[in-house]
């Protein structure tokens, strides 16, 4: 009897989390505690807003700024405003990534681009608020019956848990999909053709 191997969980993740130098001092974030939770029942999906924004390694560090229900994307060192450019590319990224059949998102948290929760927003007269990045936003608001976390609350247990839980149906779900589109697929092939 042939094993029955477990669908592997197909993961966004934010680039620098899986180690690579994609910040903007040139550095990465790799989250080896993390990694190793998850171990090698993931498929890492990396994505990199800022990078595919076009932006350098180093490059001037962006900052939100504005509404936190609205920030703009900005870069202080040259006065750019990154926020319309940011938001045409999280919609076509996040496109792109639902095609690819995620089963969730793990994303760096506090970033201008990727954070989902807590990232700084300068108000008026300096004052700071929480708020989202844009590329989280755009994930957010498209993929929204996924799984998306920051690697700071997956840090927690009973959250990480959760989470792999939840990614985890949804990897099933996915080869289910795959398996009944396979055996249709084969099936229409199987009839004969008139002549």
């Amino acid at each position: 009897m042939r094993k029955i191997e477990r669908e592997k969980i197909r993961l966004g993740v934010s680039a620098c989390l899986l180690g690579e130098a994609v910040r903007y001092d040139g550095g990465h974030k790799r989250a080896t505690a993390l990694l190793r939770a998850f171990g090698d029942d993931v498929e890492w999906i990396p994505v990199c807003p800022e990078v595919e924004l076009g932006l350098g390694i180093p490059r001037p560090p962006i900052v939100l700024a504005g509404s936190p229900r609205a920030p703009r994307l900005i870069e202080p060192q040259q006065g750019r405003d990154l926020t319309v450019a940011m938001r045409r590319l999280a919609r076509g990224r996040v496109r792109e990534l639902a095609r690819l059949g995620l089963d969730g998102v793990v994303l760096k948290s506090r970033s201008p681009s990727c954070g989902l929760r807590d990232v700084p927003v300068t108000g008026r007269a300096g004052r700071l608020h929480p708020g989202r990045g844009l590329f989280a936003a755009e994930v957010a608001r498209t993929l929204r019956g996924l799984p998306i976390e920051d690697e700071a609350r997956l840090a927690d247990r009973r959250i990480r848990a959760r989470f792999v839980s939840r990614a985890r149906a949804a990897a099933q779900r996915r080869a289910k999909t795959a398996s009944a589109a396979d055996s249709a697929e084969r099936t229409q092939s199987a009839i004969p053709t008139p002549r």
